[in-house]
């Protein structure tokens, strides 16, 4: 193996010879170091010597991007470290994988709140459901928005919403002192909407600890901290609901709404005890009128089915079928979407105050206690689980449920001082029955 010493001339002068793989010159000031050439690859320098007995070969590096010298130096280095009983080549593959492990920690401890956010709202449903209810991703969007969109009521643009603040944080920077530190700013403009956000966020915690790719950045109980959690304003639970003596005004007031839709859903929210988001949901399509069933979304489970009593079939029959949701409208859902301005209005003619949409349906459930009707099947109607000491975990069919909710109907609608006509008789999908009247 002749050597030469290595020159710029020599070395860019170096080619390999026609009809060889590769050729190489070596270098007579450091030990081991060669010159690597092909005949369409670049020239570099390679480093070459014995480890345990067995001949190895590095490369060093590119010959137009590494000096002379440098390359003299970095031979001599390796071989140093096989002179001191190390191999390069384990020392190069170390540091290789030091050098990815830092890149990929930085990359990982730049990683935002916001870039994580997206994936949540399109992965980040509870295991039990297929997708987010479409309320509360709503309200996770809105949450987090940027704000300055045209308001849907009066003037002037939206807010940012209370997480938008947390979107450029990096997720390795959210602790509890960071949490507080925006829990606190947010609660100077509404405490209740900054609890509700932070109660969101600790979802999106959770979630993240779960996922592989942020569990070593997320500090899952950062949201759960003495001092966020004292500053938490007191939750108080509604009992708002109907009174039996309250009951007449307000069906009187809400009957001679001019809105025909939100009439109708209202009376329809008392006598199923339906949430109003499934109520509002409910199309054409979930109604059997020839057998007397509903099918409405449920928030636990996907769907639940309960007797369409006469009463209600009725009533949903004077609606006009003007898409295909019962309870429509001509806004961007097609659906009714907010009647607290009709059910106020209806509140103001009966003298009633403090009465919810929610309150409906507590109001449904202690109708169904007054009228004798089994707690498990009014929670069945409702939506709730059965209870195991009570219900055994035995749901009851829609045909058991019927006597039950007919009874409820009936009580509301006496409580309610509705003259009971046309008793027995049910609309169709091709027969219009009028709606029963007031008593005068």
């Amino acid at each position: 193996m002749t050597k030469i010493a290595f020159t710029a001339p020599r070395v860019a002068g170096f080619s390999c010879p026609p009809k060889k793989a590769q050729a190489f010159l070596w270098d007579s000031k450091a030990q081991g170091l060669g010159l690597r050439v092909t005949p369409r690859g670049v020239p570099a320098f390679i480093f070459q010597g014995l480890y345990q007995g067995k001949s190895l070969r590095i490369t060093i590096g590119d010959a137009e991007a590494w000096r002379i010298p440098d390359a003299q130096a970095k031979a001599r280095e390796l071989q140093r470290q096989i002179d001191e009983g190390r191999d390069p080549r384990a020392l190069k593959a170390e540091a290789v994988a030091k050098d990815v492990a830092k890149r990929e920690a930085d990359r990982l401890e730049a990683v935002t709140v916001g870039d994580a956010w997206p994936t949540y709202l399109a992965e980040g449903a509870p295991k039990r459901r297929d997708a987010w209810k479409p309320r509360y991703r709503a309200d996770l969007e809105g949450m987090a928005s940027a704000g300055g969109i045209a308001k849907k009521r009066g003037k002037g643009l939206t807010r940012p919403g209370p997480l938008y603040p947390l979107l450029p944080m990096a997720l390795a920077d959210v602790n509890e002192d960071t949490l507080k530190s925006w829990y606190d700013r947010e609660a100077k403009t509404g405490k209740h909407q900054a609890a509700r956000a932070l109660m969101m966020f600790r979802g999106f915690l959770r979630w993240g600890s779960s996922r592989p790719e942020y569990r070593a950045l997320v500090d899952r109980d950062a949201g759960k901290s003495a001092a966020i959690v004292q500053a938490l304003p007191r939750s108080t639970r509604r009992t708002d609901a109907l009174e039996a003596a309250q009951l007449p005004g307000w069906w009187s007031g809400v009957e001679e709404l001019s809105n025909r839709t939100a009439s109708v859903y209202l009376r329809a929210l008392l006598l199923t005890g339906a949430r109003r988001e499934e109520l509002a949901a409910l199309r054409w399509g979930d109604i059997n009128f020839r057998w007397g069933k509903l099918e409405i979304a449920d928030k636990v489970d996907a769907t639940r089915v309960i007797p369409l009593t006469p009463y209600l079939a009725r009533l949903l029959a004077t609606l006009p079928r003007t898409n295909d949701f019962v309870f429509a409208s001509s806004g961007k859902t097609g659906r009714i979407a907010d009647t607290r301005a009709s059910h106020s209005k209806a509140l103001a003619s009966a003298g009633i105050e403090g009465l919810t949409i929610h309150g409906l349906r507590r109001s449904f459930s202690l109708l169904g206690e007054a009228a004798g009707a089994p707690a498990g099947a009014i929670a069945q109607v409702m939506g709730h689980k059965p209870s195991a000491t009570a219900e055994g975990y035995r749901p009851r069919s829609v045909d058991a449920l019927r006597p039950f909710l007919t009874l409820i109907e009936a009580h509301i609608l006496e409580q309610a001082g509705v003259q009971r006509e046309h008793e027995g008789t049910e609309a169709s999908g091709s027969t219009f029955v009028p709606p029963l009247k007031m008593v005068a």
